[in-house]
């Protein structure tokens, strides 16, 4: 049984959702063929980089030089969980030694720079995925499997909602997700969501017509609350998509949206059925089938919520398929895809190429917002 040693590149918030994905696999998964280990952790500053091992613990070493992890021939599989900026640098060192790369959403800050790395993909042989987790729920995957069985018929209509509330108040500072510089904005943080699930559950979208809004000029320094700096990235954003089939519908995504926390809806409405599904929700898919008889006194027409659960195939079962379902699962299974890829050593979807995409529909959003017109991406 091959151990694959881990390389995490930042360990904020997602850095360690990572790391806790790594250590939760062999319980949720039996008789894994593999193994990981997480073997160095890298950070911006010797005091962050050391407490991120001492952590981690079991000899993991901490540094501040991402040349440590990526120049290191023992490290198979490279974890990307920096600030969107400092993507595209790890990306392409990465892809250049034939490593393994998990890489948080976005895939980068610019479409420049991801055009840099559509550039270098054709020599590229390893392993990639994006960690657009929200596919892995097996409300999502019942979701996608409905849609190709045909059940919805043609799609009339879709929309995909992120809601956060965490920019209403004025007094929130200005970390980097709020920096256009770092490759912040809520079109990197929420939209590249929901764009993944829309393409992914609705067919690709040929163009878009957005508007966006900052809702304060400024905030408080993150480093130093007395001063205030500007804000030069959207904290909300509402689009029109058209797909390649014909359909239309509305993207959302914000952090203005008081009483939501982590709210993630989709709707698809087609000629034969309709599905819906909330993150706030994750145990139910909801089906419509336009199909059942609505005779004698509404027959059987009406919504199917189904039981999704935890009900992935095996070799997932821990801890059981009909106990309720977190967030962190989603990122456990979203994980679990990466890793088995590599260990068989074929693709992992979705991956860098599909980043690429999500990066352009991202980069239509910001110059529609601009123009006022419909954009391509």
């Amino acid at each position: 049984m091959k151990t694959y040693s881990v390389g995490i590149l930042g360990f904020g918030f997602i850095g360690k959702v990572h790391a806790f994905a790594h250590t939760a696999l062999p319980y949720h998964f039996a008789g894994l063929p593999f193994r990981t280990r997480i073997a160095r952790v890298c950070t911006s500053r010797p005091d962050s980089a050391a407490a991120a091992a001492a952590f981690l613990g079991d000899g993991v070493i901490g540094s501040t030089d991402p040349r440590d992890i990526l120049d290191d021939p023992s490290i198979d599989v490279v974890h990307i969980c920096t600030p969107n900026h400092c993507h595209v640098d790890a990306l392409l060192a990465a892809m250049a030694r034939q490593k393994a790369i998990y890489c948080d959403k976005p895939l980068t800050a610019t479409l420049e720079e991801a055009r840099r790395i559509e550039a270098a993909l054709p020599a590229y042989r390893g392993t990639a995925q994006m960690t657009f987790q929200n596919r892995f729920f097996p409300s999502a995957l019942r979701a996608r499997q409905i849609v190709e069985e045909g059940r919805l018929g043609e799609l009339l209509q879709f929309r995909v909602c992120f809601l956060h509330a965490s920019n209403v108040s004025p007094t929130a500072p200005l970390k980097w997700k709020l920096s256009a510089a770092a490759g912040g904005g809520v079109i990197a943080d929420l939209a590249s969501h929901a764009l993944d699930l829309a393409v992914w559950l609705a067919g690709d979208l040929t163009d878009v017509s957005a508007v966006s809004k900052v809702a304060y000029p400024s905030r408080p320094d993150v480093a130093d609350p007395s001063q205030q700096r500007a804000v030069d990235a959207e904290d909300s954003v509402v689009a029109l998509a058209r797909t390649r089939n014909g359909a239309i519908g509305t993207l959302e995504a914000t952090k203005l949206a008081l009483g939501s926390e982590d709210e993630l809806r989709i709707d698809l409405h087609g000629t034969r059925g309709a599905l819906r599904f909330n993150s706030m929700a994750p145990h139910h898919l909801d089906y419509y089938d336009g199909t059942a008889a609505d005779q004698p006194l509404g027959g059987l027409r009406g919504w199917t919520r189904i039981d999704c659960g935890q009900r992935y195939p095996a070799p997932a079962g821990f801890p059981a398929p009909k106990v309720s379902i977190g967030w962190m699962r989603s990122h456990i299974q979203c994980l679990y895809e990466f890793m088995a890829a590599v260990d068989a050593g074929r693709p992992a979807e979705p991956g860098l190429a599909h980043g690429i995409a999500i990066q352009r529909l991202m980069e239509a959003l910001r110059r529609s917002s601009a123009s006022r017109q419909w954009e391509r991406p």
